[in-house]
């Protein structure tokens, strides 16, 4: 884990470096997805068979490609009753936080007729791409589903790569919990294809969320348009802001919480304390070596950081370029820097907080922007499934008055068949009423 001043000159590279540690993606993983999307869009059910067999090792058909009602009470069977429990817990607390994220459809009228307003109505069909590889996280299909459903969702899809043709029962107890209505075992960007296009088997969806590696999420922006996605999901990430007073075995835990999602995980540490960042990187690498995966440690060594900084001054606009995925102040009186923060997925206030929480039970959405893309994107939520229509009403009245205005602004943008379409309504109001103030005989 390096250990870097803000006033050395190596610093403005090695913070670039750690921001754009997944800036582009390898032209031969674009290769192989775009060859994948064609193929399924081209050959539905055959095509995605073939390469679930290929990358995942189970050959499956039109008739076992989607999980059976049986498979799934036969996984509330195999996982304990204390995991099932801890399932709903953060379940309810996930549906309490998202109720609170409700909009309602809303309108107005002003004193000349013209009515205005928003619309909102649910997405229809929805995906939703559980990692299921390396490890599984019910955790997210919770996450992703549950806020779909306060929405109103009409079907929601899970999609999840099988392991010697096996779905870890958690999810599978986690995708009921969560109101999930059809579960298929595909991965890949071959499920992402599916979801986009439809296949004989798979339903084609108006959206597709969640996380996946980086052949999931190139193949959820090139299937951007045909269908909507919430994001494109890089490495996870954690900042830390510390004055110092935390205890450095802590900071160091926090650090390595996400360090050990991936390789290119990034664990940066910004304090004004030269002291404690040396404690603080010591203590990460002697508790990284105790793991016993070895992801964390080579996270650590690739994009780790104890950076230290003027003062907390100077660590905050750190942390705000870097638009972390979670940002934890580790310092008293955390809700005091609060007004400063202004880029961060999400944000863990004091030292009783660790970013954990927030991936379990906290309650607000653990799918969050990453890679800095928290400059200008949000947490999934309810929001995220709901699409907004406007709605425009004009009277007879308010149309004979601002109709020239219109006609105006058509003719300045040059556009004559717009003109047209105010001016024939205009000249026919007119004709009317010059027709009605004909006395009869």
């Amino acid at each position: 884990m390096r250990i870097i001043s803000t006033d050395e000159s190596s610093f403005a590279g090695e913070l670039d470096r750690i921001k754009n540690r997944r800036s582009s993606v390898p032209e031969a993983v674009e290769e192989v997805v775009a060859g994948i999307l064609d193929d399924v869009e081209a050959r539905g059910d055959d095509a995605l068979f073939e390469y679930t067999e290929k990358f995942d090792g189970i050959l499956l058909s039109a008739r076992t490609v989607e999980i059976s009602p049986d498979e799934i009470e036969s996984a509330f069977r195999e996982v304990s009753a204390d995991d099932v429990n801890i399932l709903k817990f953060s379940a309810a607390r996930i549906e309490d936080f998202h109720r609170r994220q409700i909009e309602e459809s809303w309108s107005y009228s002003d004193d000349e007729g013209v009515k205005l307003g928003q619309i909102l109505r649910p997405l229809e069909r929805v995906g939703i791409y559980a990692p299921g590889g390396l490890a599984t996280y019910p955790s997210s299909v919770l996450m992703a589903a549950v806020p779909a459903g306060i929405a109103g969702v009409g079907e929601i899809v899970l999609v999840t790569p099988a392991k010697n043709g096996y779905v870890n029962p958690l999810m599978l107890v986690a995708a009921r919990l969560s109101g999930v209505d059809r579960i298929f075992k595909i991965g890949g960007s071959q499920a992402i294809a599916a979801l986009a296009c439809g296949t004989e088997s798979i339903p084609r969806v108006d959206k597709i969320v969640g996380p996946g590696n980086i052949y999931v999420a190139t193949a959820k922006r090139m299937v951007y348009g045909k269908t909507g996605i919430d994001m494109i999901a890089g490495p996870s990430e954690i900042v830390i802001i510390s004055d110092g007073m935390a205890e450095p075995e802590v900071i160091a835990a926090d650090l390595l919480s996400q360090a050990e999602h991936d390789p290119m995980a990034g664990a940066v540490l910004l304090t004004p304390d030269r002291e404690f960042a040396g404690r603080v990187a010591a203590e990460a690498q002697m508790q990284a070596k105790e793991l016993e995966s070895p992801v964390a440690a080579e996270a650590l060594e690739n994009y780790g950081a104890a950076i230290i900084t003027a003062d907390m001054d100077e660590a905050i606009d750190i942390a705000n370029s870097l638009a972390p995925e979670h940002l934890e102040l580790a310092v008293e009186n955390a809700e005091d820097l609060l007004s400063r923060i202004t880029n961060a997925g999400a944000v863990f206030l004091g030292h009783n907080t660790p970013e954990v929480l927030g991936d379990y039970v906290a309650g607000p959405n653990h799918i969050l922007p990453t890679g800095g893309t928290a400059r200008f994107s949000s947490p999934l939520g309810v929001y995220d499934f709901i699409k907004r229509m406007n709605i425009i009403s004009f009277s007879d009245k308010a149309l004979e008055k601002h109709g020239l205005k219109a006609a105006g602004f058509a003719e300045i943008e040059g556009l004559e068949a717009h003109k047209r379409s105010i001016m024939i309504r205009l000249n026919r109001g007119k004709a009317n009423k010059t027709k009605n103030s004909v006395p009869a005989m």
